[in-house]
C-alpha cells in the first residue's frame, strides 16, 4: 500500500497525517497553530515533510487560496494567511513531489469519491462557516476555469448595498449564507448585536421567535443561491459541508430547489467524508494528475 502525506493548511491550524491511496487515514492526525508569517509556514513544512520523507511517495497539500491549474503555486492567498504566503516555492520543500489543490476543491473532490456525492459525475460542494467556499465536479472533473480560481461563491443576491462581503463586493451569497450572514440576519431582525451563530440556534431551539425567523430566512438564502447554481451547472447534486451545515434542513431546502429550478431535479446532502476532507481530498485529487 503506498501513502502520501496529507496536510491541511488552514488561517488557525495545519493539520496532517498519513493517507493510503484509498483516502483512510493511517495512524494519528496531528495539528499545530499556523504560523504568523509565511517563512514559519515555510519551515513548517519542510519539518513535517522530513519526518515522513523517507515513508511516502507524494505530497498533498490542502490550502486555503487559489492554486494555478499546475498544482504548484498559491496564485491568490486569503486574508486569513500572512502576506507573503503565495511566494512560498512549495516544490523546494522536499525532493518528492509536491501537489497542492485549493481546500474546499479538495474537500469537494473527497465528497465526490469516498463521500456524499460518491459516483455523482456533476456535483457541487458548499463549504458553510464563518464565509462559503464551493468546489465544483463537472463530468467527473474538477472545475478549475483558465487560472484555477473556479468556485469562488461570490455572486450577487441583491442590489440593496446592505452587506458589504469580505471580497469587496456587496450582498454576495457569501454575506448571506455563512455563519456571520445568520449573524447579520438576527441582528437584523431582533436588533441584538452581541450574538453568535450558537446564541441564533440555542435560542431558537427554545422558542425564541426572531431567531427561529433568522434561521429560515438564512435557510431560504442558502436554497436560492442553491436554486441559481443548479439552473448553471445542471448537478446531479450537492453536498453541504462545514461547521454550519449541521443547522441546515437540507430536505427542505432539496424540495424547494426542485419546485422551481429550470433544469432537472438535484438532491442536497449533508457532508461524509468527514472533518478531515480536505487533507484526503488532495491526496485521492494527486494520485490521479501527478
Amino acid at each position: 500500500m503506498n501513502f502520501a502525506l496529507g496536510i491541511d493548511i488552514g488561517g488557525t491550524k495545519v493539520s496532517y497525517a498519513l493517507i493510503d491511496n484509498n483516502g483512510a487515514i493511517k495512524g494519528d492526525i496531528s495539528k499545530v497553530a499556523t504560523p504568523k508569517s509565511a517563512r514559519e509556514i515555510e519551515s513548517l513544512l519542510k519539518n513535517i515533510i522530513l519526518k515522513f520523507e523517507n515513508n511516502i511517495e507524494f505530497v498533498a497539500i490542502a490550502t486555503a487560496g487559489t492554486v494555478n491549474n499546475e498544482n504548484d503555486k498559491v496564485i491568490g492567498s486569503t486574508a486569513n494567511l500572512p502576506i507573503g504566503y503565495k511566494d512560498i516555492n512549495f516544490s523546494e520543500l522536499s525532493d518528492k513531489k509536491i501537489f497542492i489543490e485549493n481546500d474546499a476543491n479538495c474537500a469537494a473532490w473527497a465528497e465526490y469519491k469516498i463521500g456524499a456525492s460518491k459516483d455523482c459525475k456533476n456535483s457541487i460542494m458548499l463549504t458553510l462557516g464563518t464565509g462559503v467556499g464551493g468546489g465544483i465536479i463537472i463530468n467527473g472533473k474538477l472545475l478549475k476555469g483558465k487560472s484555477g480560481g473556479a468556485g469562488e461563491m461570490h455572486f450577487v443576491m441583491s442590489r440593496n448595498k446592505r452587506r458589504q462581503c469580505t471580497c469587496g463586493a456587496w450582498d454576495c451569497f457569501e454575506s448571506y449564507a455563512s455563519g456571520n450572514g445568520l449573524k447579520l440576519t438576527a441582528t437584523e431582525i431582533s436588533g441584538n448585536e452581541n450574538i453568535t451563530t450558537y446564541d441564533i440556534v440555542d435560542g431558537a431551539k427554545v422558542g425564541n421567535e426572531d431567531y427561529k425567523k433568522a434561521l429560515k430566512v438564512w435557510q431560504n438564502d442558502i436554497a436560492l443561491g442553491i436554486l441559481g447554481l443548479a439552473n448553471l451547472f445542471d448537478p446531479d447534486c450537492f453536498v453541504l459541508s462545514g461547521s454550519m451545515e449541521k443547522f441546515v434542513d437540507v430536505e427542505e431546502i432539496e424540495r424547494f430547489v426542485n419546485s422551481y429550478v429550470l433544469t432537472s431535479p438535484t438532491k442536497v446532502y449533508h457532508a461524509k467524508a468527514g472533518n478531515y476532507s480536505g487533507m484526503i481530498g488532495a491526496v485521492l485529487l494527486g494520485n490521479e494528475l501527478i
